[in-house]
């Protein structure tokens, strides 16, 4: 099955989407580092890319012998929990111009593709951007497809986080949504599945001096015995707990949950950020900043991936990215009913 990527960033959900059988034949990236990335890990039956979605056309797909989907994960900020505070008529969802809900459609539109997916954060779903998401799912039933709207947890798909992520998956010609994917692993032992993976094997291979990066280190800093004195897979409320512990403790809710969050080995991580602050988690629980082939493999990226760019464009590209994983369990279940 032939596949168009667009937002497609450093290729999570590209890999994914391989895995997952289809042929990626195009991919649009605005971001120069992360396009750059793509070409690396790509070969040349790919056409890559760097460019405005908005700019670009893609009527010639309606030609296209066989089968072809769309997936993408369009620009989140728009959606994000950190614009709650905002009274709707202020935020105008709709308006901001890092929306970018309706370019996707409009390349659904004009490519024709058998199915989509589209893939965002999951307060796309709060009541604050319902009207958005109303308007997207009544958009693509005009065009001829009916739409599933599935909440779904990394952790429950083999990726070693905790990392919820809306999907929409829209089939055309169908007069009923396709069913939700089902997961393949659990938290609770109730549910018959398997449990969830912990970061310990994941993170092993990287473990040695070969991959060392000064900017992990937190000796000095401004937090390192708060740091230190965290036990693992607590973040700093555990301070105020400790017996013996001397030094500074914070206030309930004073801070980000993900403030001096510590790994457990056993367990999964907390979602990877993009643009963490300095004394934001996950750490690594020898007490250091996780290294960027270990974020990645949180990420379920393969082993011998390759990023382009500076270390904060890298960290970046691997904390917008859809985990491996996730994107192969949520293309294939398109795939299935399409």
């Amino acid at each position: 099955m032939k596949c168009i990527s667009l937002f497609s960033g450093a290729g999570g959900l590209d890999v994914g989407a391989k895995a997952a059988g289809a042929r990626i034949i195009r991919a649009v990236e605005f971001d120069k580092d992360a396009a750059t990335t793509l070409r690396l890990n790509s070969d040349a039956s790919t056409l890559i890319e760097c460019a405005d979605v908005a700019t670009l056309d893609f009527h010639q797909h309606r030609n296209d012998t066989g089968d072809t989907i769309v997936i993408g994960g369009p620009p989140c900020q728009p959606f994000s929990k950190n614009g709650y505070w905002v009274r709707n008529e202020n935020r105008l969802v709709e308006a901001d111009p890092r929306n970018m809900l309706s370019q996707f459609l409009r390349v659904v539109s004009e490519a024709n593709p058998k199915g989509f997916l589209l893939e965002n954060v999951e307060s796309l779903r709060h009541p604050t951007n319902k009207q958005a998401l109303d308007a997207f799912v009544a958009a693509a039933e005009v065009l001829g497809y009916t739409c599933t709207v599935a909440l779904a947890n990394a952790a429950d798909y083999g990726v070693p986080q905790k990392r919820k992520r809306v999907f929409i998956f829209g089939t055309r010609g169908s007069k009923t949504a396709i069913p939700n994917p089902e997961r393949l692993r659990s938290s609770d032992p109730a549910d018959g599945f398997p449990p969830h993976l912990g970061v310990k094997d994941f993170l092993k291979p990287f473990n040695s001096s070969r991959y060392f990066e000064p900017s992990e280190m937190v000796c000095g800093g401004t937090y390192e015995h708060e740091l230190r004195n965290v036990p693992p897979g607590r973040n700093y409320m555990a301070l105020d707990e400790l017996t013996g512990y001397s030094g500074r403790t914070f206030r309930r809710g004073g801070r980000f949950w993900n403030f001096l969050y510590k790994l457990h080995p056993d367990e999964p991580s907390i979602t990877i950020a993009a643009q963490p602050g300095p004394w934001v988690g996950p750490f690594h629980w020898n007490n250091r900043r996780l290294r960027a082939p270990e974020a990645a493999a949180i990420q379920t990226f393969p082993a011998d991936y390759k990023f382009h760019g500076t270390r904060r464009s890298v960290q970046k590209q691997i904390g917008n990215a859809v985990p491996c994983l996730l994107g192969e369990a949520m293309v294939k279940h398109l795939m299935n009913h399409v």
